[in-house]
């Protein structure tokens, strides 16, 4: 394991923490909390749109429920008015999370076309703008996601980062593609390892990208020597992610995957919490993401899998998982 105490604000990590990342639909409060007893050490909220938070949008507002039990916890806004995003940070400051995130690697067309998220990677200028003006206006510590650059002609990453450290910000995660990559080919870690060995970066540098296990994430943190870890699709469906890799590092070996009773039990345990939370048609639509990789390697579960993801009711998915329970024999 790799000791090395890490501090981002007032919070201090003995190691360098994993961290869940932001995923729309996936990063909301019952996911997070499941990760956080699953090992997670940080935990990020959905991206929150700083247009609808000025505009009280229901959606938007929910976004921001948050409590003790996970944290600590960021909350991440996105938007490409700079005004507009300030608001939106001060709105958000008011709820008490542990860190504000600024979304600058978001690459969906929707986002990134109307100049935010990862658009913004075409005006570094006003990226550091916003970040200054948000750093200004908050009192709790404000960090940046973002991508290696636009497209492959562009990885401009290093003057980013330089850039984006002169504002304020307290920390950078990095995910290892491009805006024009979206999620498709390989992470370059080469390009994150620059900007946490550029001696001009004083900042913690967080890695994201194609971290599965614990082999990857070792050699993230060997080869690149980053300060934090941040995990994201690996962990839909897969929240044990976390102390399989932090079994890893400990010991060099990963803990088997949980029997088909703790998949269940668990699987379960996310529906409903995400029911109480978001409501019956939207958790059971939302969860529908998840059941690949929560049954993945149960041999014949194809059939099982279609039943779950036409499932339209929280009793329905509750009766197929308890079916479960009695057709495998755990």
């Amino acid at each position: 394991m790799i000791l090395k105490k890490i501090k981002i604000g007032n919070i201090e990590f003995d190691r360098p923490p994993l961290i869940l990342a932001p995923m729309e639909d996936v990063s909301d409060p019952p996911f997070r909390m499941i990760c956080r007893n699953m090992g997670a050490d940080w935990v990020y909220s959905e991206f929150v749109a700083s247009d609808g938070l000025i505009r009280d949008s229901i959606k938007s507002k929910h976004k921001l429920d948050i409590s003790n039990e996970e944290r600590p916890v960021s909350i991440q806004i996105f938007g490409a008015n700079i005004d507009a995003v300030v608001e939106a940070a001060k709105i958000v400051e008011s709820v008490k999370p542990d860190f504000i995130d600024l979304n600058f690697g978001c690459p969906v067309k929707k986002v990134a076309a109307k100049g935010a998220g990862a658009g913004l990677l075409n005006d570094v200028e006003k990226m550091a703008r916003m970040s200054e003006a948000v750093v200004r206006a908050v009192k709790i510590p404000v960090t940046v996601k973002t991508r290696l650059g636009w497209d492959q002609k562009n990885q401009n990453i290093i003057e980013i980062a330089e850039r984006l450290q002169d504002t304020g910000i307290s920390a950078i995660a990095i995910h290892g593609r491009t805006r024009c990559q979206l999620y498709k080919g390989v992470a370059d870690w080469s390009l994150i390892g620059a900007v946490k060995n550029n001696p001009n970066i004083t900042i913690p540098v967080i890695g994201n990208g194609d971290i599965i296990d614990g082999q990857s994430a070792r050699n993230a943190l060997e080869k690149y020597n980053v300060d934090g870890i941040m995990i994201g699709r690996a962990a839909i469906g897969n929240p044990w992610v976390f102390n399989e890799i932090k079994s890893y590092l400990n010991n060099s070996h990963e803990i088997p995957r949980p029997d088909i009773k703790e998949r269940v039990e668990t699987c379960l345990q996310h529906l409903k919490m995400s029911v109480d939370w978001k409501g019956e048609k939207t958790a059971v639509f939302e969860m529908r993401k998840h059941y690949s990789n929560y049954f993945k390697g149960i041999k014949n579960f194809k059939p099982i899998r279609i039943k779950l993801v036409t499932a339209g009711s929280f009793n329905e998915v509750e009766n197929i998982l308890k079916s479960v329970l009695i057709d495998y024999q755990y």
